[in-house]
Formats: structure tokens, sequence, C-alpha cells
């Protein structure tokens, strides 16, 4: 389990003129009081920072004695990060800072100048696929809402990959092209069709899209037709690493197969709240 404040309110930053060393930390805090809601502290000398877990004498006092220290990490393995875009809350926006900085604990001073800390020994990858455009994906906007929502407290950090329809039609070699539907950015110096206009389709051309399109052109138009496939499900790569993808197969909710949770086409953040759920118990 990482080790993380539940609040930036159970946390207190206090500056210090002795060298933050585990014998000065521990030495320094002997026969002290600790407010009540203060269960960890920040310590900073300068540059350098440090991470204590604060352990209280049981009771209802304001302050209470301080029984003894936990040391979270010393300067060596510490930095410490202003950036008022972050969030502290946001247990996946600290966990990327701790793979910025190759492991090591981040100490935040963040928006509404909330100070918090994260140490991770161990970060959990998620891979979020998407088509595109429209950008940005409708799938990693959705996981960023649910990751910021406060329902995970898990360091999950996100890599979102996109299957750009307009690398697909760069390869189509036909002088038209089919695309499932109209999207933003989507462009084509071949002759374009959108398959939910049934429209009549007068030169050979190629589909980009999933096997519901094949399924759906070949209901209408009765005949066979080239494709190049851009099902996120189909294209997801099978190598154990936690993946989310939009699959039109799945009416609601979401269905896992293996690393692979896919969610409706047509999601909403509940369902990629399930998703994450499905994915990292």
């Amino acid at each position: 389990m990482p080790n993380l404040p539940d609040h930036c309110k159970d946390v207190s930053l206090r500056h210090v003129d002795f060298a933050l060393t585990r014998e000065n930390i521990l030495s320094n805090f002997q026969d002290k009081i600790a407010y009540t809601r203060t269960d960890f502290m920040i310590l900073r000398n300068g540059n350098d920072t440090a991470t204590v877990r604060v352990i209280k004498q049981k009771g209802k006092d304001l302050f209470r004695p301080v029984t003894g220290l936990e040391i979270i990490s010393l300067p060596g393995d510490t930095v410490f990060i202003h950036d008022e875009d972050v969030d502290v809350l946001n247990v996946s926006q600290l966990a990327r800072l701790v793979r910025k900085n190759n492991g090591k604990t981040v100490v935040v001073s963040g928006m509404f100048s909330h100070v918090s800390f994260l140490k991770a020994d161990k970060l959990l990858d998620l891979r979020v696929l998407d088509v595109v455009p429209p950008s940005p994906s409708k799938l990693s906007v959705l996981v960023e809402r649910a990751l910021s929502s406060g329902l995970f407290e898990k360091p999950i950090v996100p890599e979102y990959v996109n299957i750009d329809i307009m690398e697909k039609e760069r390869l189509v070699k036909t002088p038209g092209v089919i695309f499932p539907c109209r999207a933003s950015g989507l462009g084509s110096e071949k002759k374009i069709f959108y398959l939910d206009e049934t429209p009549e389709i007068d030169v050979e051309s190629t589909l980009i899209g999933c096997d519901l399109s094949r399924r759906i052109y070949q209901h209408i138009y009765r005949r066979p037709v080239e494709s190049l496939d851009i099902c996120p499900q189909n294209l997801a790569p099978k190598d154990g690493v936690p993946t989310m993808v939009k699959c039109c197969k799945v009416k609601e909710g979401c269905t896992v197969e293996g690393n692979i949770a896919s969610v409706p086409w047509g999601a909403n953040m509940m369902d990629v709240v399930k998703a994450l759920q499905a994915l990292f118990p």
C-alpha cells in the first residue's frame, strides 16, 4: 500500500533549522505534542524535504503527546514540487509525479496551496485505447474525471493511446473511403462516404470501421467491402497491461476479458468507474 495521507488536513508542514537526518528528526520531536489531526509531518530545511508519520497518545485532547515517529522518506529520496495545477487529493496526479521523478516520494504544494505527499513503491499502469478524432478522445476525458472523483486511492498512472482514423485513411488505396459517421476532423482527398447516411457508393471504396460497420455495410449493400479495422478491442495488445477500451457490443456497465475492460461506445463516467474497479480490485 502507498503511504498517502487521507486528506491534506492531516498533514503539517514545518520548516526546521536542523539537518534532516533520521537521528535529528527522532531526537527533535521527543517530548513534543501534536495537534489531534496531525498524522503526518512534512519537514523542510532549505531545499531538503522529509516526510514523517506521527504516532500520538490516544485520547480526545486537542493536542496530544507524540509517542513515536515513523520516517517515511528522507531528503535523498524526496522531491518537493510546487504546481498549482495539481490537486493533491488526486492520487493519480501524484502517482504521475512519482513516475516522472523515478519513484521518489513526491511532496506537492498544489491547488489552493494545499500540501500533501505520496510514497508509492509500486505504481499501477493503465492503458486507455480510444479512437480519434474528435480529440481529445471521449474515453480519456472520462477516465480523467473518474480518477479525480475521489473514488480511487490507488496510484493509477494512465497512458492515453489513440487510434487515429486519419492515419488509417492514409493507407487507403481505393478512390473512395467510407467512414462510419461524420466526426470533427475527418477529411480526405478521396471521395468520402458516411455509412450512417446509407449513401449511394459509386466508386470502389475502403471502409474504415469495426466489425459492426462491416456487418452494416454488407446488410445494406449485399456485397463484401475492403476494410481497415479501428476496433479498440481488437487492436488492444494482449500483454498483461490493464487496458480500457470502448466497444459497441457492450450495452451498459463494462465487460472484462483478461487484462481488457470494455465499456459502451456511448459510455458515461460511472461505466468507466466500474471498469476501473474491475481492473484494479
